[in-house]
């Protein structure tokens, strides 16, 4: 059997239940032009004890399926946000 994945990334939602959505950033080489770019992805991660917030940095590690797309869960929690927790208004 492998290694589970693991992937270090920012919180950028904690409004669920037990769940938060991390945002992963990859460096990668471009095929044609050869310049390095940015690759986000976003994951829904199981947080059972609610201990992450927005703007943290995680570690999270891949699991069995726990949902229709929660397919990670929440290992430790990094680096605490040094900013309040604020409420972000989409209009």
């Amino acid at each position: 059997m492998g290694k589970r994945k693991e992937f270090v990334g920012t919180v950028i939602s904690d409004k669920m239940q037990k769940t938060i959505i991390v945002r992963i950033m990859r460096l990668m080489k471009h095929h044609k032009y050869n310049k390095i770019i940015r690759k986000y992805n976003k994951f829904k991660v199981h947080d059972e004890k609610k201990i992450a917030k927005i703007s943290d940095t995680v570690r999270i590690q891949e699991t069995r399926p726990l949902s229709k797309e929660k397919r990670f869960k929440l290992v430790e929690v990094i680096k605490k946000s040094a900013l309040p927790h604020i409420e972000i208004k989409e209009e």
